[in-house]
């Protein structure tokens, strides 16, 4: 089932929470709503529910307007991020509770599918138990199941994982992806975590005050951000104000080599990650800076560093063995960015 939303905006009051936004989403993929809080999505995902409706705007479930529809007329299934289990009922009962409600097969037919989604989500031996009895992990699976359970046209899934520790996550991201690759569904995730978009989604849609700034893959999304907001949001960088002098950046007056990305080609800001610095010898180097702090990662140093008179800092990844201490002068060399205008 694909999904088309065309031009919804959503406002709260005086708060505009969706702004004219646009996407469209292909039957079978499994796209993540990724941006900080209060960027929209959330409100986006619910709306795709039915669980709020645009001031203006159509949401299509392939060639059927579904912006007026009712939740329950939309055949979605939705996981939360802290379950909505039924705690008196066991695991079974859980899963089960939506074929029941809605009459879907005799008893027999109702035992079987459960049996199959337990098998799905690997949790054939705890049916028996209540959700007071399983781990975080295990209960985000049985909401799962349950979801999975009624045959949903498209599944939503918002924060799955933000209650739960650091490697369970981990563990259950690639098991959500095994899943999807097997089902199949048309699936929509929203998390504010960006290694979590990365690793799962077929592509990723950032959000940004209630606009989609960019919709693509990981690769598209890292290696060729659309905006300045999406190059700063995505992965770690850091930026300094340049000039242009035509054929060169410059940096208080000092122009500086370097592999320039983008189109962009004139005043604004100057965007590097931290591998895409070297640090030198200061009579090296067009740009020389102070080291301001050093400190151990697990894979290697990262210093941060401010260039020229600026109190600007720009964090650099060095190996373990490199010699820098806080307090030197450096130099700078830009191995690559990328420039984006100013706005305003």
């Amino acid at each position: 089932m694909d999904i088309r939303i065309v031009g919804v905006s959503k406002a709260f009051g005086r708060t505009g929470a969706l702004r004219g936004l646009d996407l469209e989403i292909s039957a079978g993929e499994l796209i993540a709503l990724l941006g900080p809080s209060g960027s929209g999505k959330t409100t986006l995902l619910r709306v795709i529910a039915g669980l709020e409706f645009p001031d203006t705007g159509q949401v299509y479930f392939g060639n059927e307007d579904a912006t007026g529809l009712a939740v329950q007329e939309r055949q979605i299934g939705f996981v939360f991020q802290h379950y909505a289990l039924f705690k008196h009922m066991t695991v079974f009962d859980n899963i089960a509770y939506g074929l029941r409600v809605r009459r879907r097969g005799t008893a027999t037919e109702i035992a079987a599918r459960v049996g199959e989604l337990l098998e799905l989500v690997q949790l054939t031996d705890f049916a028996a138990r209540h959700p007071r009895q399983l781990s975080g992990g295990q209960r985000q699976r049985v909401a799962l199941a349950r979801a999975l359970a009624v045959d949903p046209r498209v599944l939503l899934l918002d924060e799955p994982f933000g209650a739960l520790d650091a490697k369970i996550r981990r563990d259950l991201r690639r098991w959500l992806r095994e899943l999807h690759d097997r089902t199949g569904h048309t699936t929509v995730f929203v998390t504010h975590d960006q290694e979590e978009a990365i690793e799962l989604a077929d592509r990723v849609a950032i959000l940004n005050g209630g606009r989609i700034e960019q919709v693509g893959t990981a690769d598209d999304i890292y290696d060729r951000p659309a905006t300045a907001f999406v190059m700063s949001f995505v992965g770690d960088t850091s930026a300094i104000p340049v000039g242009f002098d035509g054929h060169r950046p410059s940096f208080e007056g000092r122009a500086f080599d370097t592999c320039l990305l983008g189109p962009h080609r004139g005043p604004g800001l100057f965007y590097v990650r931290p591998r895409d610095v070297e640090v030198t010898a200061p009579e090296a180097a067009a740009i020389t800076g102070k080291v301001r702090t050093v400190h151990r990662t697990a894979t290697g140093l990262r210093t941060q560093i401010s260039p020229g008179t600026t109190d600007t800092l720009i964090e650099i990844e060095l190996d373990s063995s490199a010699k820098v201490k806080a307090g030197s002068q450096v130099g700078l060399r830009f191995l690559r960015g990328r420039l984006f205008g100013v706005r305003g």
